[in-house]
C-alpha cells in the first residue's frame, strides 16, 4: 500500500509540476515605464540617442555616389556643392528615406525566420501537495519544446524573395530621394541667384522710372507734357515699385526653402551665401540625342521592375496557399524534486511528432486570394509599362527644353547687344544735344529690360540642365557616343 502511495505522489508531482511551468512559459510580460517628456521638438528624444549615435557611424559614402557628385562641379560652384553636401548629411527626408531602408532589411530578417525552426524554453519551481499526505514539497521544471514547419514546397522562401523585393525597392527609393532632393537644392539655389539679380536690375528701373516721373512732373507744370502723360509715368513707377517688393518676397520664400532642404532653420535664411550670376561659368554639355535605354538606369524604373518580380513570387505563393503544410514538434521536460537530479535521464521526458494539415474548406478565400495576386500582378505591370513610357517622355522633355531654351538665350543675349550698342549710339546723341535726358533714360530702362530677360534664360538653361540630370537618373551622359 506504501508502494502504491509513493508511485501516486510521484505522478501528481509530475503532473503539477508539468502544469506549472507550461502556465509559466506561457505568461509575456512587458516592462512600462512611464517617461516625462519636457524637450523641445527641435531636439533628440532621450529614449533615442543611442540609436541615433549608432547610425552616425556608418559611412556616408554610398549617398555622394547616388547624387552624382562629379556632374555638379560642371557649375564650377562651390558654394553650390557645400550646400549639396548639407543637404545630403542633414535633410529630414532623406534620413528617413534611409530609415525606411532599414526597416525593410529587418522586414527580411524577420521574414527569414520563419524559414528556420524555434525554440522556446523555461524554468520554473512548483509547490504541491499530494493527496492523502499531509505534508508539502517543492518540484522543479525545465520544459524545451522545438518546432518546425518543413517548408518543402518552398512558400516560406518565396514569402522572403518577395519581401527581399521589396527592400532592394526600398534601396532605389532611397536613392531616387537622395536624386529629388539635391535637384531641388540645385534648382532653388540657382533661382535665388536669379531673384538676386532681377532685384539688383529691378531697383535701377525703379530709380529711373522715379527719374523719369519727376522729369515729367516738372514738364507737366511748365505745360510741356500732358497730365495723362504724367499719371502714365506715376502708374510705371507704382508698377515697378510693386514687382520690386514681389521679387523680394519670392526670395524670401525660396530662401527658407533652402534653409529646408539643407536640414536647417528658416531663421538662417539671410546668412546663406552664394554666388553672383554674373561670376556663374557653367560648362554642361548637352546632347543632341540620348539613346532610350537610358531609363533603365532611372531609380523608378528599375523598382517597378522589381515590384512585377514581387507580384509574380506573391502569386506563387498564392498558389501554394493550396498545398498541405508539414509541421513537426519535439519537446523534453526536466522536471524533479531538487535541482541537482534536475538533468538526470530518469527525470527526462522526450517527445517527438509530426502533422500534415491540408486545407479542405475557407469558404473560396484561397481562390478569392490567387485571383487576388493576379490581378495585381497585371495591375503592377501596367504601371510598369506606364513607368517606362513617363520616363522616356521625361528624358525628353528635358532634353527638348535644354536645347530649345539654350538657342533662346543665345538669341536674347544678340538682341541685348544690340539693345546695347543702341543705348550707347543714343548716349552719343544725348551728348550732342540732339536727344533729351528722358529719352535717354528711356532707352535705358528698355537695356535693363533686356539684360533681366538674359539673366532669366542662363538659369533657365542651368535648371535644364538639372532637369535632364534627374531625368536620367543623375547621369545624363552614360550612354552619350
Amino acid at each position: 500500500m506504501q508502494v502504491f502511495k509513493n508511485k501516486g505522489q510521484k505522478t501528481v508531482k509530475k503532473v503539477i509540476s508539468t502544469a506549472l511551468l507550461i502556465s509559466f512559459i506561457s505568461i509575456n510580460t512587458m516592462p512600462v515605464f512611464a517617461i516625462e517628456n519636457n524637450t523641445p521638438s527641435t531636439a533628440t528624444p532621450k529614449q533615442f540617442k543611442s540609436m541615433v549615435s549608432k547610425n552616425k557611424k556608418n559611412s556616408d559614402d554610398y549617398k555622394f555616389t547616388y547624387i552624382n557628385m562629379n556632374w555638379w562641379n560642371n557649375f564650377n560652384d562651390d558654394l553650390l556643392n557645400e550646400y549639396i553636401k548639407k543637404a545630403v548629411l542633414n535633410n529630414y527626408d532623406l534620413k528617413m528615406a534611409t530609415i525606411n531602408v532599414e526597416e525593410y532589411y529587418q522586414n527580411v530578417k524577420l521574414q527569414f525566420a520563419n524559414e528556420l525552426p524555434s525554440a522556446v524554453a523555461g524554468f520554473g519551481p512548483g509547490w504541491y501537495k499530494a493527496p492523502g499526505s499531509t505534508s508539502t514539497d517543492i518540484g522543479f521544471g525545465l520544459p524545451i519544446i522545438v518546432q518546425y514547419e518543413a517548408d518543402i514546397f518552398l512558400k516560406n522562401h518565396n514569402k522572403t524573395k518577395a519581401v527581399k523585393k521589396l527592400y532592394e525597392g526600398s534601396k532605389l527609393d532611397e536613392r531616387a530621394a537622395y536624386i529629388s532632393v539635391v535637384s531641388a537644392v540645385g534648382s532653388t539655389y540657382f533661382n535665388i541667384v536669379n531673384l538676386d539679380k532681377m532685384i539688383t536690375l529691378q531697383e535701377q528701373i525703379v530709380k529711373i522710372r522715379q527719374e523719369i516721373y519727376d522729369l515729367m512732373l516738372a514738364s507737366n507744370k511748365e505745360g510741356l507734357t500732358s497730365t495723362a502723360d504724367t499719371v502714365k509715368a506715376n502708374k510705371a513707377l507704382v508698377q515697378g515699385q510693386t514687382d520690386l517688393i514681389e521679387l523680394k518676397k519670392n526670395r524670401e520664400q525660396l530662401l527658407h526653402q533652402m534653409c529646408v532642404l539643407i536640414g536647417e532653420s528658416p531663421e538662417n535664411a539671410n546668412s546663406l551665401k552664394r554666388a553672383s550670376l554674373d561670376d556663374i561659368n557653367y560648362q554642361i554639355f548637352v546632347p543632341s540625342q540620348i539613346p532610350s535605354e537610358i531609363i533603365t538606369q532611372r531609380p523608378d524604373y528599375m523598382r517597378a521592375e522589381l515590384m512585377v518580380e514581387k507580384a509574380g513570387i506573391d502569386v506563387n505563393v498564392a498558389k501554394k496557399e493550396f498545398l498541405p503544410s508539414i509541421n513537426i514538434l519535439g519537446g523534453a521536460l526536466f522536471n524533479a524534486g531538487d535541482l541537482g537530479s534536475l538533468f538526470t535521464t530518469k527525470n527526462m521526458l522526450l517527445g517527438l511528432g509530426g502533422g500534415l494539415m491540408t486545407p479542405l474548406f475557407q469558404g473560396g478565400s484561397l481562390i478569392a486570394n490567387l485571383r487576388l495576386k493576379k490581378a495585381t500582378y497585371e495591375r503592377i505591370l501596367q504601371d510598369y509599362y506606364k513607368t517606362n513610357l513617363t520616363a522616356i517622355q521625361e528624358v525628353n522633355d528635358a532634353l527638348v527644353a535644354s536645347k530649345l531654351d539654350k538657342e533662346k538665350m543665345q538669341q536674347t543675349t544678340k538682341q541685348y547687344n544690340l539693345e546695347k550698342s543702341d543705348y550707347k549710339f543714343n548716349e552719343h546723341k544725348y551728348n550732342q544735344g540732339t536727344i533729351s535726358k528722358l529719352d535717354l533714360i528711356q532707352y535705358q530702362e528698355n537695356l535693363l529690360t533686356i539684360e533681366k530677360l538674359v539673366a532669366q534664360q542662363k538659369v533657365e538653361c542651368m535648371t535644364d540642365a538639372i532637369s535632364l540630370y534627374k531625368a536620367t537618373g543623375s547621369k545624363p551622359y552614360d550612354y552619350v557616343n
